[in-house]
């Protein structure tokens, strides 16, 4: 399942799971919105992470946790740390992000 931010308290969720992804995306990103599905596929094949989507725009606290400057951005945090980043529109590349995170 993939928890949609509804205010810019991502630390509380990276501080309160092991194994958090994120999704960085805005309302006008039209690669967002084709990862996004994507991203929540992935999510219900992977047990003991959480999965987030936040907007990058309406959540500047949040978006600093992982210094997002491009649109989308995928984001792994363990034990409360940014692990690794990567920017993508392809489902391969984000696939792989993904396992190599958990």
């Amino acid at each position: 399942m993939v928890q949609e931010l509804e205010k810019d308290n991502l630390s509380e969720v990276v501080s309160g799971n092991n194994t958090v992804f994120v999704q960085y995306s805005a309302g006008w990103c039209g690669n967002c919105r084709i990862m996004k599905p994507k991203f929540k596929k992935f999510a219900s094949e992977a047990e003991g992470a959480a999965f987030v989507v936040a907007d990058a725009e309406k959540f500047p606290e949040s978006r600093k946790l992982a210094n997002v400057d491009n649109l989308p951005t995928f984001a792994a945090f363990r034990n409360g740390e940014l692990v690794n980043q990567v920017q993508t529109n392809k489902a391969d590349v984000l696939k792989s992000f993904i396992e190599e995170n958990k």
